[in-house]
Formats: structure tokens, sequence, C-alpha cells
């Protein structure tokens, strides 16, 4: 009996070693590459950072426009996402037949949908009026459409070998992803300059036509995208992550071309532009290159800063959803943004608490006492870049409600409050953090994303750089800490999806 006590103890002891001899191994690893990291910042303000990696002539641009649903105001929410759709539309080279003449009929849209605003505002408005007004804004639709050549930019793209074409929208930023073979980085660098320095909002109230029919579909048919919406609405009542990045539907049916124009300038110059390239490139050159292309679009101030701080909750808040759906609850606690010294303890909490079939509420919940189907903890919602969320969620099984999963759910976070986490827990959560780390920087195109993120998010590429020490560095006393500190229930907003009529 001893015996085999004290053999389970070698045993735990010999992988706490393993663990942190491959720790400094990864770590070693880590300050290689950081080492090799370039950065280059033009004299307009973009910044470049260049990572050369030789085993495949191919290489992944990320540019990180330091913009997301979190900078919108009243009025304009979606236009984040929307000037994202609007992005892939061409410029003045790309994507028609005669610009000149397309101008003509775009600046004609603009000022009959403004007439036609301006009259529906009134308080006796003219219909007929407005039925001829519309009839012609139709048809000056049409006669626009003549002059676009459709998916030219995309067309373009892939004929030259990338078949990565991405972008995509968030609280915090917007993102635009391409990869090709490596010798295509000065047409890349040719297409990218042009469509931050010459963009054309073509068929503008067609695209915007798109991003209403994805809220419909996406948040206003399905009552979880409702409960989030909502559920977030209540967590938030001062700051901008109160509204989701799709926008509000009356904002979307309001914005014009000419708001996307204003906000592009507003957040599109250099100065709010970061470029990620890692691949089979060489240094130099993409700097060189980079100046001829991009020091062509003219500087300008950085955006200021969001200035809305979230006020502390003083106590718990709730949100109840209706729906002839499955019955869920979600559960957030407010948290520090993601610079913060507490981060990576939170991390740890997270994954702990409900990340992955081994965390403890999958276990409680799901397979010992079978009151829930699902269960999983997020870390850093629906944002990291300001104050933010560390949010559990449930979805009840048949016969047990979500009252149950909560009562359960505050019952493994009070173990933690008082008993903190074992050291098998730790261990199992720096491995498994250390290994997604290490994954993540084995692909050109996340590697790309890290260090624009690093750069943007956590205040500097030293940051991508240091998570392995950060994550050596926790302790059990830490994450009992942030759980006492950050899960107290007057900090908490609790949204419930309820089935009802």
């Amino acid at each position: 009996m001893f015996e085999k006590k004290g053999s389970y103890l070698k045993l735990f002891l010999l992988l706490a070693i393993i663990t942190i001899f491959n720790l400094s191994l990864q770590a070693q690893t880590f300050e290689a590459i950081k080492n090799q990291v370039k950065v280059h910042t033009l004299k307009n303000g973009m910044k470049f950072i260049v990572l050369e990696r030789h085993e495949a002539p191919v290489v992944s641009f990320h540019v990180y426009a330091d913009v997301g649903s979190a900078n919108e105001s009243y009025g304009i929410t979606g236009i984040s996402h929307l000037l994202e759709h609007m992005a892939f539309k061409g410029s003045k080279a790309i994507g028609t037949k005669d610009y000149e003449a397309e101008a003509k009929i775009l600046k004609e849209l603009d000022d009959l949908y403004d007439q036609i605003k301006r009259e529906k505002v009134k308080p006796k408005p003219d219909t007929n009026k407005i039925k001829e007004m519309e009839e012609k804004f139709e048809a000056l639709r049409k006669k626009a459409k003549e002059y676009v050549i459709n998916n030219e930019y995309f067309d373009m793209m892939m004929r030259e070998g990338d078949r990565g074409v991405n972008a995509y929208t968030s609280n915090d930023a917007t993102q635009y992803i391409n990869s090709l073979p490596s010798n295509k980085l000065e047409f890349w660098m040719a297409m990218t300059s042009d469509r931050f320095l010459n963009p054309i909002f073509r068929e503008f109230f067609k695209e915007r036509d798109v991003v209403m029919e994805e809220r419909r579909l996406g948040l206003e048919t399905r009552p979880m995208g409702r409960l989030i919406e909502d559920f977030l609405a209540v967590a938030f009542k001062a700051h901008p992550y109160h509204h989701s990045v799709i926008g509000h539907m009356s904002d979307l049916e309001h914005i014009t071309r000419k708001d996307v124009e204003q906000y592009f300038r507003k957040f599109y110059g250099p100065s709010n532009l970061t470029v990620g390239i890692v691949g089979d490139v060489k240094t130099q050159e993409v700097f060189d290159i980079a100046e001829v292309y991009f020091e062509r679009i003219p500087s300008g101030p950085k955006p200021e800063f969001v200035r809305t701080v979230e006020p502390e909750q003083g106590g718990e808040r709730r949100v109840t959803v209706v729906a002839k759906a499955q019955p869920l609850i979600i559960v957030g606690y407010h948290r520090p943004d993601a610079r913060h010294k507490d981060s990576t303890s939170l991390e740890a909490l997270a994954n702990i608490l409900g990340q992955g079939r081994s965390s403890r509420l999958y276990q409680l919940l799901v397979k010992e006492k079978k009151v829930a189907v699902a269960v999983i903890a997020i870390n850093g919602f629906p944002g990291e870049k300001f104050p933010n969320l560390i949010a559990f969620y449930a979805v009840p099984s048949r016969g047990h409600t979500s009252a149950e999963c909560l009562e359960l759910i505050d019952e493994e976070i009070e173990k933690i409050q008082k008993e903190s986490v074992t050291a098998e827990e730790l261990t199992k959560f720096k491995r498994s953090a250390v290994k997604s780390i290490m994954n993540q920087m084995k692909s050109n195109s996340r590697m790309a994303a890290l260090l624009t993120y690093a750069e943007v998010v956590l205040g500097g590429l030293d940051e991508a750089f240091e998570q392995i020490k950060e994550i050596e560095a926790i302790t059990a006393e830490d994450v009992k800490r942030v759980a006492n500190e950050y899960l107290a229930k007057k900090k908490r907003t609790i949204g419930e999806l309820v089935y009802g009529k």
C-alpha cells in the first residue's frame, strides 16, 4: 500500500521534472524565434512585422486594422463589419469597367438616398414622392451595376495562388488574411496598398442587404443569438462591448456609403494598421517594397482610444429570453483586459474549471451528475482589448434545469475559492497551454496573427514570447486568488434561455 503510494509520488515528480525540462527547451525555442522577428515602421506610421521561414515557398500576410465593433457609436453599430465586406469591392482600378462613369452614378445614388431619408422622417412624408424616388434609385443601382466586374479582386488573388483569402471582424479588430506563393510578394503589396489607398465602396446597398440578412439568420431567428445579444447588453451597461459585431438592425438600415467612407478615413489610416508577414521572404526586401507601395498612403493621427470604461458592477444582473428552444444558461463575471497581470492565471482558472472533457465542470455536470449535456468556460468574452468577461455556459439535460446547473457551477467555483486547484491540474494546464502556443507558432498564418495581436493588443512583440515564462510562473495560490477576486456573485450577469411561447 505505502509502496504503491510512493510509486505514484515518484511518477508524479518525474512527470513534473519532464514538464519543467520541456518548458525550458520551448522557452529557448521562443527566444530563437524572437530574435528572428524584425519590425519596420514606415514614415506614415504603418508597421510591418516580418519573420522569415524558408521551409516552403509560401508566405502568409495578416493585416490587423485596430478597429472593431467596440469603436462604434450609436447610430452606426455594425459599420466595422460592413466595411470589412466592402473592402473586397475593389478600387479605382480593380472591380470596374469605367471608374469615372461609375463614380458619377455612385454620387447620384448617395444624393438620392439622402433625399429619400429626409422625406421619410418628415412629420407628413409624401408617399408618392418617396415611391418615385425609390424607383429612380433602383434604376440607378442597375445602371451602376453595369460598370462592376464581379469579384475581380478575389479572382485576381486566386489566379496567383491565394487559396486563403479571408477576413473577419471582432469586437476588437478587423483582420485581412492572404496566403500566396513567395514570388508573389510584390503582387500582394500592389493589390493591398491599392485597396487601402483607393477603396471604392461600390454595390454598397447590395452588401448592406447581405449584412442585414446575416443579422436576421444569425441573431433574430436564433434564440441562442438573441440571448447572447441581450446578455451582453445587460453585462455591459456603458462600454461598447454591449452591442454585437453585426450591429442593430435600425442602424444597418440607415448607414450610408458616406458613413462608411468617413469611418474608413478615421480608422484605416496607416498608423492604425499593422502587418504581419511570415514565410519564405527576405526581410529587407519586404521593407523596401513596402516603402514603395505603402508610403503612398497619406499619414494621419491614430484614432482616439475608446473613452468609456465599464463601471464596477454592484450586484448580480439577470436577463431571460423565452423561446421554443433548448434551455441553457450563461454566467459571466467581469475581469480585466488581456494586458493585466492576472490574465494568465484567469486562463488557468477557466481551463481547469470548464475547458475539455477532463475539466471539473464537465466531469461533475455531464459525467457524474448528468444534469447537463454540455458545459464550457470561455475566458476573454466578447473581446480582450478592454475589460471583459470570464463566462460559463451550460445546456441542461432532459429532465434537469438551468438552476441545477448553476448550483453545481457555484459549488465548484467555491471549492477552488476555498481549496484552490491541485498540482496535477495545474501541470496539465501548463502542458496543454504551451503545446497550444507551439502549435500556433508552427503555422505561418497563425504566427502572423499572433505577432500582430501581441503588438497591438498586448503592447509589444516581446509579450508574444513571454507566454511560457508567465505560464511557468503560475501557482495554485494565484488561481485561488483570482477565483476569489473575480468570481464574486455581485460581479456576475446570468443569461437564461427558457422554453416557452
